[in-house]
């Protein structure tokens, strides 16, 4: 039965959204002259980036900055925005794909350089580009049960060891156009961290109402993008063609408890010119509140979805309908349903 992946929420608000920006531009040009040797063996021509994905530029860490660092300053900057003191955070939920080790989490790095007090829940979940919208219903999820007054819900993500190692690794090998494009969406990838806190909405009329949404999969397709700090290898026109099967289906299943046909703006995951375009395209959205943030930051996982929204916020006025939606690689799919 889809019941137990569909969620309402009744009492739950978005209080702030906020991200912090590497201050370094890494423009496509620039990746593709690294790769001119194996664009030219390969007989590719330059631009590939930007025709076949769109993305222009994107983000990098600058010497003196870090993944960690920005993400704390966001969190501080969306505490500030909504509020509310660190010390009322009852839970902390890290949502990123970047992580520097295995154990512990990278929540606990965060929680102490915010200084949340011990009594906050802390933890990492992970569902590739998805962590943050799963974040964001498992915190008010929390918060509807009456565990938690307050919770944040943070993504930090760091693309430069991933990216030197692609790069590295297509100027020494020797392999075909295939080999080649399996590793395209590496070059893609983006830099960049994000925050929100989430509150009661009888205590904040002035947030912006989370009312709920769906999550579906289809895990038969979990090899179709695999990923790890060495590189991340993709069959993309596969994972296209499931992801927008998983999207459509959710969709379809989705109409019979919401009215998505007519948001004022969709928040998409951030991945492509293709990608969005084909969104648009197979559940009839109006392309015009469809917002793009991959040109200028590329793909930047989980954060790309509240990069966005911060992008986005001045625009929106009282009352609009805000749907945040996207892919990850598993495949699943999550929607989530603001009345901003």
């Amino acid at each position: 039965m889809p019941g137990n992946a569909i969620a309402r929420f009744q009492n739950v608000a978005l209080l702030s959204v906020a991200s912090v920006l590497p201050s370094r531009v890494t423009t496509s040009d620039e990746i593709e002259r690294r790769l001119a040797p194996s664009l030219s063996r390969l007989r590719l021509r330059s631009g590939l980036l930007r025709r076949v994905a769109g993305v222009l530029e994107r983000r990098n860490w600058a010497e003196g900055e870090s993944v960690d660092a920005a993400t704390i300053a966001a969190g501080q900057r969306a505490l500030a925005e909504a509020g509310v003191d660190a010390s009322e955070i009852g839970l902390l939920i890290n949502t990123s794909v970047t992580r520097a080790h295995l154990e512990p989490s990278v929540a606990v790095g965060l929680h102490h350089g915010l200084d949340l007090p011990s009594s906050a829940v802390n933890f990492d979940v992970a569902n590739a580009c998805l962590g943050f919208i799963n974040g964001m219903s498992l915190a008010a999820t929390m918060i509807e049960s009456g565990q938690i007054r307050y919770a944040m819900v943070v993504a930090g993500e760091d693309a430069d060891e991933i990216q030197v190692n692609t790069i590295d690794r297509l100027l020494r090998g020797d392999g075909d156009r295939d080999a080649f494009m399996s590793e395209f969406a590496s070059l893609t990838l983006g830099s960049g961290s994000a925050a929100a806190v989430l509150g009661r909405a009888d205590e904040h009329p002035e947030g912006h109402r989370i009312l709920g949404g769906v999550t579906r999969a289809a895990t038969v397709f979990h090899q179709l993008c695999v990923g790890s700090v060495d590189g991340m290898f993709t069959d993309a026109k596969a994972l296209l063609k499931g992801g927008l099967d998983l999207v459509v289906s959710a969709w379809k299943e989705a109409a019979g408890e919401w009215d998505w046909k007519s948001m004022n703006r969709y928040i998409t995951h951030q991945v492509s010119s293709i990608h969005t375009d084909a969104i648009v395209k197979a559940i009839h959205l109006d392309r015009s509140r469809v917002p793009t943030t991959f040109p200028r930051f590329g793909n930047i996982g989980p954060a790309s979805v509240p990069i966005t929204l911060v992008e986005e916020q001045a625009t929106l006025h009282k009352g609009d309908r805000v749907l945040l939606m996207g892919v990850g690689s598993g495949l699943n799919t999550a929607m989530l349903e603001l009345a901003w």
